[in-house]
């Protein structure tokens, strides 16, 4: 997938506290393991209590009364360095009227290409003239704690404006003075007013001066201009709380900043908004642009489907049940979960820009321009010794050098001389070595475990193979590949049913998936589909080798069903023929890998995931902490998907058989296979009859296919995992009574089943979460994917 790296906040300055893996940590998941949850999982903090040590030393302050419980994220020492001015900042308040402590906020604000800094318009000089005014940013302290003689009434906020006090290359510094009285108590949120026209992206508020030591607020969030929204951002600090364990004075606060989360389902959604809701996927088509572009709503009875973000936006004009796609409009997401904006990640998101609305576009006008896609073989060698002419449609992205870095290990872009903006593939290492490896039995075997797709090979368990389509539409359901062509192919070494009992057959099997679209693909000008299976043999050196493809064709135009088997054959016709069904397989395999594995089993059903957490889990709370790092940027990759992916003549329906089917046929595949108690590792390959359970494994598992390298390294990576995930659950949930009272944490769980995922909400698979041990598959799983 085509994602950028996870940014984390910096948590050196705020002497967290952090959770020690006990192994080294790499990345990975569903066909994309790299290298970056090594830094989502070592340092995500886990806010243990106060140390001793830090409790000591609150004994020996004399600034009565005792104060409460130093945060988590406090030091250690009663002074802090101010890193940006390399002064010390007297956190003692020594010989200061101990009935009042001064306290000093400092909050840094990032440097944004989108934000205030950069604004060349009357906002900018107004703002600037706020600033001079030293009027920026409103602050609010709020205590932890009610007042006790006043019948638990909450404390009022202690208030001060921020004014400018330097910065440098990537922030800007605001300081405020505040005189905090000694029973109000232990600080536990900052209410923030953004005085000025535009959004600012605010990264951290510190609060020096109090007994405990520095206070961090770790924010790393947009707030928007009070002129576009009068409500006030709340932050909290950075300590954990389950929702039976929030200090009284922050309970209001809590459930009012997850009600702003919500908002109310009507609307338009605006780009500075952060509100998490939920609709059907009904913007794919763009009727109102052209009748041949309507696509049918993807979600609810007749095509389930998970749910996608709300945007809110009009209906079309030419199709009451299609959204508006807004055109030219960046489609909305939740201001923080949109990373554009961010100076350091505006590269990433252009990149994936043109490479979805520029470079492909580019090549398929390329193509489009000849009679055939690729006439001759040596049409594709050329894409990697002489490459391709850009038309003009990419000078936007050139002049900023977008092709020439954003796909290093893909493409070679090339600028100047006699041909401009040329496009080179870079040549696959194999082919390297080897011009015509991929016309190799060996290699087309080795794809199907090591290869774009290692996820859709599994064990054949039954024999003869049948399918399971309606015969009275799709014809016999029985397949053609009998146990004679298979006992020929073998060799007599073994017979089709012991090579069943011992586990070495397996299978690549589209023939269901694809059949009943067939015929409709067909009437598509320049496609073709046929449904597909193909067989491979176990050797014993422990590789595969493909024994028969069998193309099926369903009744259609007053033909009855065809079908036949093609095998590996040194005739000279039929070697053509078999190198020409293996063609059509990987046709079949890479886009089952794009459209299923790919977009559906991994970004589509975590949407959901992503904006129940941010509706039901409070920021305070440990498994949002836990997993918002792992769901950043996933709505945007998403969006963008939508703008030109899986979108009406996009991408996928442009460079993949099915065509404007594609989606359909997504919707059919989540519908009746997609089980979210089979999308963790083990459970996948035990159901695919890739491994079976053995408690003398060292994973508990034995791989029937034992040079699988998408099984080997990922059992590692999810061994590790779900280490990490049951040592953070079992520290905050000791026993399932704590599971299961937990408000927030079921109502999450519940609105991912029934709202989320509400098509499939009556299953029977879903997991219950009653336990610390249910809690710790579900999220092992959700990680997993992500």
């Amino acid at each position: 997938m085509i994602k950028p790296h996870l940014l984390h906040q910096s948590y050196q300055k705020t002497n967290h506290t952090f959770f020690s893996l006990h192994r080294p940590y790499f990345h990975g998941g569903r066909g994309d393991i790299g290298a970056n949850k090594i830094r989502t999982l070592s340092t995500l903090p886990l806010l243990w209590p106060a140390h001793a040590k830090k409790r000591e030393r609150l004994k020996r302050l004399v600034l009565p009364p005792p104060r409460a419980q130093a945060s988590p994220s406090s030091s250690a020492t009663t002074k802090d360095i101010d890193d940006d001015h390399h002064h010390v900042i007297d956190d003692t308040n020594e010989n200061k009227d101990i009935g009042v402590v001064n306290v000093k906020a400092v909050v840094k604000v990032k440097l944004t290409k989108a934000g205030f800094f950069s604004s060349l318009s009357l906002d900018r000089g107004i703002d600037d003239l706020t600033d001079l005014l030293g009027k920026s940013v409103l602050l609010e302290l709020v205590s932890s704690h009610l007042h006790d003689s006043e019948g638990g009434k909450e404390k009022e906020t202690i208030k001060a404006y921020a004014h400018k006090a330097g910065g440098d290359e990537k922030s800007v510094k605001y300081e405020s003075d505040f005189e905090v009285a000694n029973d109000f108590g232990e600080i536990g949120a900052v209410l923030v007013e953004n005085e000025h026209h535009t959004e600012m992206f605010l990264e951290t508020i510190t609060l020096h001066g109090l007994p405990e030591g520095p206070v961090h607020f770790d924010c790393a969030s947009w707030v928007h201009s009070k002129f576009d929204n009068p409500t006030k951002r709340i932050f909290f600090t950075n300590k954990c709380y389950l929702p039976s364990e929030t200090p009284s004075g922050l309970r209001r606060l809590r459930a009012e900043e997850l009600s702003n989360l919500r908002g109310n389902g009507e609307g338009t959604r605006k780009s500075f908004e952060r509100i998490y809701d939920y609709d059907i996927y009904n913007d794919i088509g763009d009727p109102d642009r052209s009748l041949d572009l309507q696509r049918p709503p993807l979600g609810g009875k007749e095509r389930p489907y998970p749910r996608r973000c709300r945007t809110g936006r009009p209906h079309s004009q030419a199709d009451r049940w299609s959204e508006n796609r807004n055109n030219g409009k960046k489609f909305y997401v939740p201001r923080d979960e949109c990373f554009s904006e961010v100076k350091e990640l505006t590269f990433s998101t252009k990149a994936l820009h043109a490479v979805l609305l520029i470079l492909v576009p580019s090549l398929g006008k390329i193509i489009k321009d000849k009679d055939l896609e690729f006439p001759f073989f040596h049409e594709i060698d050329s894409l990697f010794s002489v490459g391709l002419d850009l038309p003009s449609e990419a000078d936007d992205a050139t002049e900023e050098g977008f092709l020439g870095a954003m796909m290093p290990r893909l493409v070679k872009y090339i600028s100047g001389g006699d041909r401009q903006n040329v496009l080179r593939f870079e040549t696959p290492e194999t082919m390297n070595r080897d011009r015509f490896f991929w016309f190799r039995d060996e290699e087309f075997a080795r794809q199907t475990v090591a290869g774009l797709n290692p996820l859709s090979i599994s064990l054949v368990k039954e024999w003869p193979l049948r399918s399971n389509l309606d015969p009275g539409k799709y014809g016999p359901q029985e397949s053609a590949i009998t146990s004679e062509i298979i006992n020929k192919e073998i060799g007599g070494i073994i017979t089709v049913e012991k090579a069943i009992e011992e586990k070495k057959l397996f299978i690549l099997d589209y023939h269901d998936i694809l059949l009943p679209y067939v015929s409709k693909v067909r009437k598509l000008k320049g496609k073709t589909l046929y449904g597909s299976r193909t067989l491979f043999f176990l050797t014993p050196e422990g590789t595969l080798r493909p024994l028969a493809i069998e193309l099926t064709r369903p009744p259609m135009d007053g033909k009855k069903q065809w079908k036949q088997v093609f095998t590996p054959s040194w005739h000279s016709t039929s070697v053509w023929l078999w190198r020409i069904a293996k063609a059509h397989v990987l046709a079949h395999d890479s886009g089952y890998h794009q459209l299923i594995n790919h977009w559906l089993r991994t970004h589509c059903v975590t949407e959901p995931y992503v904006i129940a957490t941010n509706r039901q889990l409070s920021i305070m709370h440990p498994i949002y902490k836990l997993l918002h790092p792992h769901f950043r940027y996933t709505l945007e990759i998403n969006a963008l998907a939508r703008e030109a992916l899986i979108n009406a003549d996009g991408t996928i329906e442009s460079s993949f058989a099915p065509g404007k089917y594609a989606m359909e046929i997504s919707s059919a595949v989540y519908h009746h296979h997609w089980r979210f108690d089979m999308e963790s590792l083990p459970a996948d390959l035990i159901r695919r009859g890739i491994a079976i359970k053995d408690p003398f494994e060292p994973h508990g598992l034995r791989l029937t296919i034992k040079d699988y390298p998408f099984a080997n390294d990922g059992l590692l990576l999810w061994d590790i995992i779900k280490l990490w995930v049951t040592d953070y659950v079992n520290h905050y949930y000791p026993n399932s009574s704590v599971v299961e009272h937990d408000e927030e944490l079921q109502a999450w769980w519940k609105e991912i089943r029934t709202v989320g995922h509400g098509d499939k909400k009556d299953e029977p698979w879903w997991p219950i979460l009653k336990t610390p041990k249910d809690l710790i598959g579900i999220l092992s799983t959700i990680i997993w994917v992500l």
